[in-house]
């Protein structure tokens, strides 16, 4: 466990916050997604102020590893621009009353409903990802009298040390403008062939889960050579934003960090940016970083419930009452977590344990052949680093409801996404009356 001041053992027990984790279970039920908004500060607050020293820059909270209305409003508080990847995203930005013009939109495939939701709420930069968008944000635009400000993702063709999956810059990525090809011509013709589209810089991403730095190292070389290739073509760029992808730890094979750890490998990189502008006679462009797991995924711990104990050859399972419809990640990547029992925290780990979900498929499982201690039926388990990419990708596999989400504050504790109910999975669901 990667403990700290919201996140302590009391008495034998978990405690998050001023709560213990099974009174939170006995309050709001299980399963439920808990959010530590103290360590959410701490870390969004960190970046902010290590991005001051290297001003002009932002940074980013990338809103697709945890979105929602409440933790968009507290980042918000926290001088944080945002990264938005789908019109669901702008629209919860939107209603937490984020300024626009600290948006960025990303997307491979964007659609023109979200492309026009973007332009017309003033949306600060679209990043562009394909030759079609183009076509499609000057046609809104005219029709809006608006204008549009876009940065170009450019591929750097630079593997990350991280999950395959994850890997956003090899050189057959799906994403962005490749740096050895078309992206100097796309570029150049930006402004000449599109009235109401401003160019305002590039942009790259790596990856995800990432812990060398060499990958940043690679990529900055690459994205500045190719903004000198650029200036040589009478092309400023006002703008680099060059990604997030900090990992975290989720088991003791990972580093540990603390806020003021991640801050100083923003600062590392943001050091680098500047100093190659000043080698390479570049200007002093704004900076963006773009993280989204570091801020969200150690504030995220899941609670469960015990339902059952089954020892199956040489496996001791744990079955619980959530699984993969609400943490998919070992299903995709066979990712692994630590966990506890909630009111046994303190005591020894001795029991080899794979924690399995409800749902009828093999696969279901929350995380494999851990030490955890001994647990019985109606225990609390608590699965850590769960805020990144839980609940956003959760499903209503097996017809199962979607846990609700308490945000956590020191001494609060309330909801910020309510739970579902049974008449919601149908809420929506309607019957022809030809049946």
């Amino acid at each position: 466990m990667n403990l700290r001041e919201s996140l302590t053992i009391e008495n034998n027990r978990l405690k998050i916050g001023s709560f213990y984790a099974s009174d939170l279970v006995k309050k709001f039920g299980s399963p439920l997604y808990i959010m530590d908004a103290e360590y959410m500060k701490a870390v969004s607050s960190a970046y902010v102020k290590t991005m001051n020293k290297y001003a002009p820059g932002a940074v980013a909270y990338a809103s697709k590893a945890f979105c929602s209305v409440a933790t968009s409003k507290l980042l918000c508080k926290q001088g944080m621009y945002f990264d938005a990847v789908s019109g669901g995203e702008l629209h919860a930005l939107n209603r937490a009353k984020v300024p626009f013009d600290t948006i960025i939109f990303h997307g491979n495939a964007k659609t023109r409903y979200e492309l026009e939701y973007a332009v017309v709420n003033g949306v600060g930069a679209i990043v562009v990802d394909n030759y079609n968008e183009l076509n499609v944000i000057q046609d809104i635009c005219e029709k809006n009298d608006a204008e549009a400000f876009v940065l170009v993702r450019i591929n750097p063709c630079v593997a990350a040390h991280t999950y395959e999956a994850v890997q956003t810059a090899v050189p057959n990525s799906k994403f962005g403008f490749n740096v050895y090809g078309d992206a100097l011509d796309f570029i150049s013709g930006i402004e000449k062939k599109y009235k109401n589209v401003n160019f305002l810089g590039l942009h790259c991403h790596v990856g995800s889960q990432i812990y060398d730095a060499s990958a940043y190292t690679q990529a900055i070389e690459i994205m500045t050579d190719f903004m000198v290739k650029l200036k040589d073509n009478g092309i400023e760029c006002d703008i680099l934003d060059f990604g997030g992808g900090f990992g975290i730890y989720y088991t003791n094979e990972d580093p540990k960090f603390t806020p003021q750890m991640y801050a100083e490998q923003l600062g590392r990189v943001c050091a680098l940016v500047r100093e190659k502008f000043k080698e390479k006679g570049l200007k002093d462009s704004f900076i963006i970083s773009e993280p989204g797991r570091s801020i969200v995924g150690e504030a995220g711990i899941t609670l469960y419930t015990v339902q059952g104990i089954r020892d199956a050859g040489d496996q001791h399972y744990v079955a619980i009452d959530g699984g993969m419809g609400d943490n998919p990640r070992h299903a995709l990547y066979e990712s692994q977590y630590e966990a506890c029992v909630a009111d046994k925290a303190g005591e020894k780990m001795d029991k080899i344990s794979t924690i399995v979900g409800k749902c009828c498929e093999s696969g279901d499982i929350v995380t494999k052949n851990i030490p955890l201690q001994e647990a019985n039926v109606g225990d609390v388990i608590a699965v850590f680093s769960t805020g990144a990419y839980n609940y956003s990708m959760a499903s209503h596999y097996n017809f199962n409801p979607i846990p609700p989400v308490v945000l956590v504050d020191k001494d609060k504790a309330d909801y910020i996404v309510e739970p579902e109910g049974y008449e919601d999975l149908i809420s929506r669901d309607v019957v022809p009356n030809w049946i």
